[in-house]
């Protein structure tokens, strides 16, 4: 399941910086979360970072992109292949 930001959203900019897969991004009016790289943070933390930080909890699931937690699973794989060599090292250091 993406996570969606909805038009609550007071651009506070603390949602941002706490994505692990930079899901989220400033849209036109708000934030706003790309659902191909958001997977509620499975594979690098236990709850979704976001809605943690959010101070107006404006983070619900996007019902557009319902998915369970081992199709999330499978997307954050993907997300950490696709990241260049020395990005991956550098975490492991």
């Amino acid at each position: 399941m993406a996570l969606l930001i909805t038009d609550e959203c007071i651009n506070c900019d603390v949602c941002e910086p706490e994505c692990p897969n930079q899901a989220i991004y400033l849209g036109k009016e708000i934030y706003e979360i790309d659902p191909q790289r958001c997977t509620e943070c499975v594979g690098h933390f236990d709850e979704p970072q976001c809605v943690q930080v959010c101070p107006v909890a404006c983070i619900p699931v996007n019902p557009a992109f319902i998915e369970d937690h081992e199709t999330l699973w499978q997307k954050y794989q993907r997300l950490q292949a696709e990241q260049p060599v020395a990005a991956v090292e550098s975490r492991s250091s």
